[in-house]
């Protein structure tokens, strides 16, 4: 009795933390959107406390509902439409952070490179590579809509142990290894290209910081530039987001090749799963230093 509570505090008090960290988030730039400074990383932020508020939500109910053996009425529409949702979603996160990691970059560059153009002009600019990433990551997990069921469609020589009202059940290999390699790939691209950016800006950070030792001014040793504050934000949330990935997919090979799958593993590949929804708007939170002020535009 005390170890299946904990299993649901567990499982649900994450997942909640998460959501009201991200609506938080998400209402701080849109307030601060709504200002006459309207900046590209504002509305990439949006888009990922959004994305991040989908992840929780379409991962968290089903979860949820079986935790505390509530009734169950998602039936396979409803498994299907929140496994896509979580599907999608997920993916464009890693998107989403990608875009962060590269405006960022060309923000703090120095105006003599060549991809300093590549500057969006506006943060309206920025909607056509979201929709891109809708498109693209929408189309990659179609699958899921054929292959998601619940659990009620199961008949007795199928049912399995189960801590969701949801399942995947893959009729054809061949198909699901072509949807595998596409997602890899685009992992692949996503992850290169952050890590390349990343890497970008912990060179000028860097030069910045030599910088500032060779002046050995006292006013500008103890204060931060907005960009640079910035850009450590962004690659703090990258760090974080490479760790849950990592030890994400680390976990969840362990439970595919292990004969014995215990509550506890189970429970914390389930975590790390939602790692970066619920981490993310904190570490923005934190970053930040200060609460939400909404001002109406001048």
């Amino acid at each position: 009795m005390v170890v299946n509570l904990i299993k649901r505090i567990i499982i649900v008090f994450p997942t909640g933390l998460g959501l009201v960290g991200n609506i938080f988030v998400l209402v701080h730039y849109i307030c601060i959107f709504q200002g006459s400074e309207k900046k590209p990383m504002h509305i990439i932020l949006i888009h990922l406390a959004f994305t991040n508020i989908i992840t929780l939500f379409s991962r968290g109910m089903p979860r949820t509902l079986a935790a505390f053996a509530l009734m169950n009425f998602l039936y396979d529409v409803g498994c299907k439409i929140l496994g896509y949702l979580e599907r999608v979603a997920r993916c464009l996160t890693i998107s989403t952070t990608s875009l962060l990691t590269v405006v960022q970059a060309i923000t703090i560059s120095p105006r003599a490179l060549r991809w300093r153009r590549l500057k969006p002009r506006s943060a309206w600019h920025i909607l056509s590579f979201f929709l891109f990433f809708w498109l693209l990551n929408s189309l990659i997990s179609m699958n899921l809509l054929f292959y998601i069921k619940n659990i009620s469609s199961m008949n007795t020589s199928q049912i399995i142990r189960s801590d969701n009202y949801c399942y995947f059940q893959p009729h054809n290999w061949i198909i699901r290894w072509i949807f595998i390699v596409l997602m890899v790939l685009r992992d692949a691209v996503f992850q290169g290209v952050m890590g390349g950016a990343s890497g970008h800006m912990i060179f000028l950070l860097h030069k910045h910081h030599q910088q500032v030792l060779y002046l050995q001014t006292s006013k500008l040793l103890h204060r931060t530039p907005p960009e640079v504050k910035a850009s450590q934000s962004v690659l703090f949330l990258m760090l974080c987001f490479l760790f849950f990935c990592w030890a994400d997919c680390f976990l969840t090979l362990l439970l595919n090749f292990s004969l014995h799958k215990d509550s506890i593993t189970e429970i914390t590949q389930e975590t790390l799963t939602l790692g970066y929804a619920i981490v993310s708007p904190f570490v923005l939170i934190y970053r930040d230093g200060h609460l939400v002020e909404c001002r109406r535009p001048s």
